[in-house]
C-alpha cells in the first residue's frame, strides 16, 4: 500500500476552504493552460536587470508552465535534463546535479531566488542538492559561464530555482495557489505539495509544503552492468546473488516547507522567508565498499554497508530593494543563512556527518539610463564554515571567504546590442590546520546581439572567466567512498582561467521557431581527479591536478507549429546536442555527457492536452583512462492530462509515463553507472489544482 503524504488531504481541500471573501475576490479561474508562458515572454530573474530572453545576448533557457509541469522530477538534473546542453549526474534515486555543456559540480552553481543554495552537494557526487523543483514557479539555465554574476564556482553555468517564497510583488487578489498529488508506478511514490499567497494589504503572505515518500525503483534487469557481473562471477561471486528487478537501497523520504511574507510601499520592499529541507535516502550496493584489514595487514573481502544519508537543511532569508534613489533606478539587496547537517548512516551506525554553516549577502544597483546605457553595479560576499567528522572525512574542516564585486552595462546602437561585464572576487580558504590559501580570479564578458531582421538574430560571446580552487580540490586526503577512490588534494593549485567564445542563431518566423549556437571553451590550468594508476588503502589514488583542456560543442532546437485547425493545435519540438572534451595533451575527460538527439509531439484540443517524445543518448566510446565506454540507449514518454474549471478554480488530471520501453540505461556522466540503471517503465498519475 503506497504512502500518503501527511497533508495530501488539506493539498487538495484548500479550494473548498476559501473565505467568502477570497470567493468574491477571484476573478477569472487560473489554471495551467492559462499561464503557460512561451520562452520569450518570460523574465529571466537571474539577471539584476530582469530581461526577457529575447533581449539577452548570454545564452539562457527557462522551463516554466505546463512545459515545466510535464518535466517536473524528483531531483534538479533530472527535470532539466531534456533541455538542450543539459544533463543529469545522478547518483541513486536521491542525487541528480544539472550538467551543462559538459561541466557540473564545483562549476555549475544552484540557485534558490538568485541566491546560493549553501548545501554541499558539490563536496560528493552523493550529496543531494537542498532545492526541491516541485516548487518552482520556473527555472532558469545560464549556460556557458556565469561567472560575473555568481562568482567562479558558475564557471560552466547556472541554474536558479525561482519558487516565490519571498514575494517579490503582490498577488493581486486576496488569495491564490496551487497544489498537486501524484502517484509513480516505478517506486510506489507519493508526491503532494500545496501553496498559498495571500495579499492583505500592504502584506503579502507565502506558505507551502510538500512531502516526497517512495520505495525501491524497478529496473529492467539487473541492477550491476554485464561488465561488472561478468568480473563478480570471475572472482566466484554467486549470480543468485545479483540484484534485479528493483535497485536495492533507493527508497526516499523528502520532504520540507516554508514561510514567509512582504511589505510593499510606494517606493520600497521588504521580505523575510524561513524554510526547511529534510531529506533521507540510500546509495545503491557497490558504491560504498570498505576494504577491512586481516591481522596480517592485507586487506581482506569488501564488506557491504547499507548506507543512508539523513539531510537536514534550514535556511534564512531576508530581501529588500528601493526605487529612485539619485543616479540609481532601483537598490536592491539580499542576505540569507543556512545550517546544513547529514549523516551519512552505515546500517544502525553513525558512519561520517557533515556539518556546512553558510552566510551569503548581495547588494546591486541598477543605474538610471545614461546616454542609452543601462547597467547595475553589485558587490557579493559568502562566508562558509564546514566540517567533516567521521571515517570518511577527507577533507579537513576548513572556512571558505569570497568577496566579489561586479559590474554589467549594455547600450542599443540600431539593430545592433553590446553588453559588457566585469568581476573580481578574492576567494580564502582556511583549513583548520595548515596553510591558508588565497586566490584571485577575474571574469570578462563582452556580448553583441544583432537584430539583423524581425525574425532573425545573431549573438557573439567572449568570455573570459576565473575559478579559484574548492577546498576539496586544495586539501582531500583520504578515501572518498563515494568515487571509489583515494583523493589527493594540492595546496599550490592556481587558479582556473576559461577563455570561450559561442556564436549563436535565433529564427522565429510565422510557426517556426529554432536555435544554433556552437561555443569552444579553453582552459588553463583545468582542475579535474586524475588517476594516478597506484593504489592507497585498498582504493584508486586519484590526484587533484591541473592541465590546460578545450570544451568544444554545438547545441540546436526547432520548433514548428505543425496545424491549428479543427483537430486541435499540432507542434513539433526537435533538439539535439553534443560536446567534446579532453585535455591539450589528447586524453580525454571522465564522465563527459555524450551526444543526444530528441523529438516531442505536442497536441491541444479544447480541455485535452498531450505529448509524446523521445531521446536518443549515443554511445560514449570516447573516454578516460581507466575510464570504460557506455552504450547508448532510447527512451520513449508521453503525457495526456484534462482540464475543468470550477467556480472558484481551475483543475488537471494527468497521466505521464517515462521508459515506456522499459530499457535498460546508464547514465555515461554518473558514477554509479556500473551499480545502478536509470529508473524503468514509470506511469504517474496525478491531479493539480490553481486557483
Amino acid at each position: 500500500m503506497s504512502r500518503l503524504p501527511r497533508f495530501a488531504p488539506l493539498a487538495l481541500a484548500l479550494v473548498a476552504a476559501l473565505p467568502a471573501q477570497a470567493q468574491q475576490s477571484t476573478t477569472e479561474p487560473e489554471h495551467a493552460h492559462d499561464v503557460a508562458r512561451t520562452l520569450d515572454v518570460v523574465e529571466v530573474t537571474a539577471s539584476p536587470l530582469r530581461q526577457g530572453i529575447e533581449d539577452l545576448a548570454r545564452p539562457v533557457d527557462v522551463l516554466a508552465g505546463e512545459e515545466l509541469d510535464a518535466r517536473k522530477s524528483g531531483t534538479l538534473g533530472e527535470t532539466l535534463e531534456r533541455q538542450a546542453g543539459v544533463q543529469s549526474a545522478s547518483f541513486g534515486a536521491g542525487v541528480g546535479r544539472p550538467v551543462i555543456r559538459g561541466l557540473e559540480g564545483a562549476r555549475v552553481q544552484v540557485l534558490a531566488n538568485g541566491g546560493s543554495a549553501l548545501d554541499v552537494s558539490t563536496v560528493s557526487a552523493d550529496h543531494a542538492i537542498g532545492i526541491e523543483p516541485f516548487l518552482a514557479d520556473q527555472i532558469e539555465v545560464l549556460k556557458g559561464p556565469a561567472s560575473l554574476l555568481y562568482g567562479s564556482g558558475a564557471i560552466g553555468g547556472a541554474v536558479n530555482v525561482v519558487d516565490g517564497r519571498i514575494p517579490t510583488v503582490q498577488v493581486g487578489r486576496a488569495v491564490a495557489g496551487r497544489a498537486e498529488l501524484r502517484h509513480s508506478s516505478v517506486d510506489d511514490g507519493t508526491v503532494g505539495m500545496a501553496r498559498v499567497d495571500a495579499d492583505a494589504g500592504a502584506l503579502t503572505l507565502h506558505a507551502d509544503l510538500f512531502r516526497r515518500d517512495s520505495g525501491d525503483v524497478r529496473i529492467p534487469g539487473y541492477a550491476f552492468s554485464p561488465a561488472l557481473i561478468a568480473e563478480e562471477i570471475e572472482e566466484g561471486e554467486d549470480p543468485d546473488h545479483f540484484a534485479r528487478g528493483r535497485l536495492p537501497n533507493s527508497a526516499l523520504s523528502t520532504e520540507g516547507g516554508a514561510l514567509g511574507g512582504s511589505w510593499f510601499g510606494e517606493r520600497a520592499w521588504f521580505g523575510m522567508a524561513a524554510s526547511t529541507y529534510r531529506s533521507e535516502y540510500g546509495i545503491p550496493p557497490g558504491a560504498h565498499a570498505h576494504e577491512e584489514e586481516g591481522l596480517d595487514g592485507e586487506p581482506e573481502e569488501e564488506e557491504e554497508e547499507i548506507v543512508r544519508l539523513d539531510l537536514r537543511q534550514d535556511r534564512f532569508e531576508a530581501r529588500g530593494g528601493i526605487r529612485g534613489v539619485g543616479a540609481f533606478a532601483e537598490l536592491n539587496w539580499r542576505v540569507q543563512r543556512s545550517l546544513y547537517e547529514h549523516t551519512e548512516l552505515e546500517g544502525d551506525e553513525v558512519g561520517t556527518v557533515f556539518n556546512n554553516t553558510g552566510t551569503e549577502a548581495r547588494f546591486e544597483a541598477v543605474q538610471r539610463e545614461i546616454n542609452g546605457w543601462r547597467g547595475a553595479f553589485g558587490l557579493q560576499f559568502s562566508h562558509r564554515d564546514f566540517e567533516a567528522i567521521g571515517e570518511e572525512a577527507f577533507v579537513p574542516p576548513s572556512i571558505t571567504r569570497d568577496l566579489g564585486v561586479f559590474a554589467l552595462q549594455e547600450k542599443d546602437f540600431g539593430q545592433f546590442k553590446l553588453e559588457l561585464g566585469a568581476r573580481h572576487e578574492r576567494v580564502s580558504v582556511s583549513p583548520r590546520s595548515g596553510t591558508d590559501a588565497d586566490r584571485d580570479a577575474t571574469s570578462l564578458a563582452v556580448g553583441g546581439l544583432w537584430r539583423f531582421s524581425e525574425a532573425a538574430h545573431l549573438s557573439l560571446n567572449l568570455n573570459r572567466a576565473g575559478r579559484a580552487p574548492s577546498a576539496e580540490e586544495l586539501f582531500s586526503d583520504g578515501a572518498h567512498v563515494a568515487t571509489q577512490s583515494y583523493e589527493l588534494g594540492d595546496a599550490s593549485l592556481d587558479t582556473e582561467v576559461a577563455l570561450g567564445a559561442e556564436l549563436g542563431l535565433h529564427l522565429h518566423h510565422g510557426r517556426f521557431d529554432g536555435k544554433l549556437a556552437v561555443y569552444r571553451t579553453a582552459f588553463d590550468d583545468f582542475i579535474y581527479l586524475a588517476d594516478t594508476g597506484l593504489e592507497q588503502d585498498g582504493l584508486p589514488l586519484r590526484a587533484w591536478t591541473q592541465a590546460d583542456a578545450t570544451f568544444t560543442g554545438w547545441e540546436a532546437e526547432l520548433d514548428v507549429e505543425l496545424a491549428d485547425n479543427a483537430s486541435g493545435v499540432w507542434q513539433l519540438r526537435l533538439f539535439a546536442d553534443a560536446v567534446d572534451a579532453k585535455l591539450d595533451g589528447g586524453s580525454r575527460l571522465p564522465r563527459i555527457a555524450p551526444g543526444r538527439v530528441g523529438a516531442d509531439l505536442a497536441w491541444s484540443h479544447g480541455s485535452w492536452r498531450a505529448r509524446l517524445g523521445a531521446v536518443r543518448v549515443q554511445r560514449q566510446d570516447e573516454v578516460a583512462q581507466f575510464e570504460t565506454a557506455t552504450d547508448g540507449y532510447t527512451l520513449v514518454d508521453a503525457g495526456l492530462a484534462y482540464h475543468w474549471d470550477t467556480a472558484l478554480a481551475g483543475w488537471e488530471a494527468f497521466i505521464e509515463g517515462r521508459n515506456l520501453g522499459d530499457k535498460d540505461a546508464r547514465a555515461h556522466t554518473s558514477y554509479l553507472k556500473d551499480f545502478a540503471p536509470l529508473p524503468g517503465r514509470n506511469v504517474m498519475a496525478g491531479l493539480r489544482v490553481n486557483f
